[in-house]
Formats: C-alpha cells, structure tokens, sequence
C-alpha cells in the first residue's frame, strides 16, 4: 500500500512524526479572542510529516461557531488534514457547547483505531488515541496523548498507558507515543523508560510552552522499535501566535 499520489512517500527508512496541541484553533480571550484555524490548517500542511498527532482538536463547538463568521463547516481534524491524508478523531472531553478530543492526520493507510478513556478524576477529562498505520509495507502502532494538570494523575495516567500497551500493542511492533504531556520535570521520561519508550535527546534543549517565549518541553514523540534521529522545534512569531504550544517534529529511522 502506497501514500496518495499527489502526495509522495518520503523516504523508505524514515519516519517523520509531529505533535502539536492546536489550543482548539483559538487564540486570545473575551472579545480579543481571535480564529487561528485558517492559518494552523497551513502550518500543518508546512510540517509535511508522515503522521501528525494533535491534541486539543474541536469536533464542534456551537458558541464559537456562532462567534466566528469563518468558523469552519467541517470538524477540526478535517479542515486540518492535507490533501492526501485520512484524519481520525476522538472525543476526550463533552462540554456545555460541544466536544473537543486528539486527533491523528496521516499520509499512509489506516488500518486500525481505538480510543480509551484514562480520566483520573471528575474534573478533567481525559483519553489516548490508538491509531495502527501501514507505513512503507511496515504496521506503526501510534498513541497520541493529552495527560492532565496534577502530578499524581500524569503518574497513574502513565500506568494506564503502560496496562495499554502491553494489551494492545504487539511486542516487537514499531511505536509512536505522542503528545502534551504537561509534565516540567523528567518522571514521566523515566517512567516511559522504564517500559521501552525513549525520544531522541540531545545537548540542547526542544522547547515548546509556552510558545511565546518556551520554558519548558511540554510535548514529546516517544518510540519504541525504532531509532531516533533529530528534533525540531519551529519557531518564530508566525507560529506563537497560532496556538499557545509550538509544534515539535521528530524524524525517526524505521
């Protein structure tokens, strides 16, 4: 099975994997608030990876549609979705006006999606996406994440993903865990570490919130199976002000 025509596969042996928490395509607060949707569907496009893990993605929601006269007539993770690539999308959260979850675009062949719930308490909703991709004839498992606000629950959320895994990926399949995962310290790293997930790391440090001005690396590309080559953190002022995360591209050796 092959990409798209009008979209060509990219090299053989590599893999290139983006996360981007897209702030539900909104930016501002109040009457300040402005649309970022038009311009993210761009910069998704500019990151030109072979699969595309994005979090904070709206289904729907009534109020800024009614707000906004370019809202888009289509869910987010469609609108964002380059020509050529299948989007798949997952509720997280249901709110007074709509719905907001993870979403997964791709250039290659979807084979298999799930999703499950791994809310730690009443007052955040939260889940992983599991999408299996054919990419260059080889099955990609690829988890994309959201983990909460409060320690503890990043900690137990990871022990969900760990039980996850060990459930429904096979052991020697290529792996992709993606995401914010809200964490400013290194336990979670060495929690994935612990069962096999490592990132590509290097002397300098790939800053992503906030987007402004980056004090932390808030989301990552974990893999399992295969190599780490690089990362890469776009920057400048066209991308902080699209969303309050920047996006982070890893590029992998399959």
């Amino acid at each position: 099975m092959t990409p798209t025509a009008d979209r060509p596969a990219a090299h053989p042996g590599l893999l290139r994997v983006a996360t981007y928490n897209i702030h539900k395509g909104v930016q501002g607060l109040g009457p300040a608030r402005r649309l970022e949707i038009h311009n993210l569907g761009l910069a998704v496009e500019q990151l030109d990876a072979d699969i595309v893990c994005l979090q904070e993605v709206r289904r729907l929601n009534r109020r800024e549609a009614r707000y906004f006269e370019r809202w888009p007539a289509v869910p987010q993770a469609e609108y964002l979705a380059p020509e050529g690539y299948e989007a798949v999308y997952r509720t997280n959260a249901y709110t007074r006006h709509g719905e907001h979850g993870n979403a997964l675009l791709t250039r290659w062949p979807v084979v298999a999606h799930q999703h499950e719930d791994i809310s730690d308490h009443r007052f955040e909703q939260r889940g992983l996406l599991h999408v299996e991709v054919e990419v260059h004839g080889r099955r990609v498992h690829a988890i994309v994440v959201h983990l909460g606000l409060v320690p503890g629950s990043r900690v137990r959320q990871v022990g969900q993903l760990q039980r996850f895994i060990e459930r429904e990926v096979p052991r020697g399949a290529p792996l992709v865990v993606a995401g914010d995962f809200n964490d400013w310290g290194t336990q979670i790293q060495r929690m994935l570490a612990s069962f096999g997930l490592r990132e590509y790391t290097d002397a300098r440090p790939a800053l992503t919130y906030p987007a402004r001005l980056p004090l932390a690396q808030l989301d990552h590309v974990y893999v399992r199976g295969l190599e780490p080559l690089g990362l890469h953190v776009p920057r400048g002022r066209i991308w902080w002000r699209m969303s309050d995360h920047l996006p982070l591209i890893a590029e992998f050796r399959l």
